[in-house]
């Protein structure tokens, strides 16, 4: 029997008793907001909770960059093992004066400890999403750009993703100019990496494993199965928890899931809410229930 034939065939199901738990888990939790998408690449069906509500993008915003550094692969304007002088001086998108990212604010050292030295740009994309390394993120950005990555973006049809600015730019926060996403636009980049609509598919996988590698695993996967991967990139700041991955269950086609939550600054167990909305999604479209 083929692999193929072992795969299970599921059938679009009625997305109301979903909705209605999501938006339970959502008063349960006492979110400001929640939204959700979500695209099942097994039936093609989308499935969206406030889904172009504009939330802070925090460091879901990693994924659009990450796009952009392999689209630079992509055209050979850049290598994956071209090395990158590691500093720690960017400029603010609001005036240009110079800032640090704080290295007591990032998710990892590694980074940190080689300024002065050179990085691969394969070694940064890494960090940036796996333990999201925000001096790693600065350091691609400058290479990429932000209007190039825009430009891509738009390209390949993608709205909902609005990249302004790099990372711990206090500045450019102070006026306005932030990164912001919805569930819709994330979902729809995921969908296209995943569905080889972007580059090569040696390259779009490239990206998703990158995604397999995520270290932050208290959202979107912590309730699932084991049998389930997920390739993801969480995001949280003090007002946004929030989770954008790709869902494999075993012996299944993926699904995209998008989680979104806005909260007071003091607000309680963000990431248990995003994984209990993940767990809903899963026993909607998978374990075929709604019980979460």
């Amino acid at each position: 029997m083929t692999t193929q034939a072992l795969e299970r065939q599921p059938s679009r199901r009625d997305s109301e008793p979903l909705r209605q738990r999501l938006e339970s888990l959502e008063r349960e939790a006492g979110a400001n907001a929640l939204a959700v998408a979500v695209h099942d690449t097994a039936t093609g069906e989308d499935f969206g909770m406030q889904p172009d509500r504009w939330f802070h993008a925090a460091s879901t915003i990693k994924v659009a960059i990450l796009l952009g550094v392999f689209g630079a692969f992509h055209r050979g304007t850049l290598f994956p093992q071209s090395r990158v002088h590691v500093r720690n001086r960017f400029y603010s998108a609001f005036d240009g004066h110079a800032f640090r990212v704080q290295s007591d604010r990032d998710g990892n050292s590694t980074v940190h400890s080689s300024i002065g030295k050179t990085m691969r740009v394969a070694e940064l994309a890494h960090h940036m999403i796996v333990t999201s390394s925000n001096l790693a993120t600065n350091l691609l950005l400058d290479l990429v750009g932000v209007e190039p990555i825009q430009r891509l973006l738009d390209e390949l049809g993608i709205e909902g993703i609005d990249l302004r600015r790099g990372v711990e730019d206090e500045q450019a926060f102070d006026h306005g100019i932030s990164n912001h996403v919805t569930a819709r636009g994330l979902a729809s980049l995921l969908g296209a990496i995943v569905a080889h609509r972007t580059f090569t598919p040696e390259l779009s996988d490239g990206m998703l494993a990158i995604l397999h590698e995520q270290e932050f695993r208290s959202g979107i996967p912590a309730r699932l199965p084991k049998g389930a991967r997920v390739a993801h990139k969480t995001g949280e700041i003090s007002t946004v928890a929030h989770d954008a991955g790709v869902v494999f269950p075993p012996g299944r086609k993926p699904f995209v899931l998008v989680v979104l939550t806005e909260w007071d600054p003091d607000g309680g167990k963000r990431m248990n809410l995003i994984a209990r909305a993940s767990l809903a999604v899963y026993d909607h479209y998978v374990a075929g229930g709604d019980d979460a």
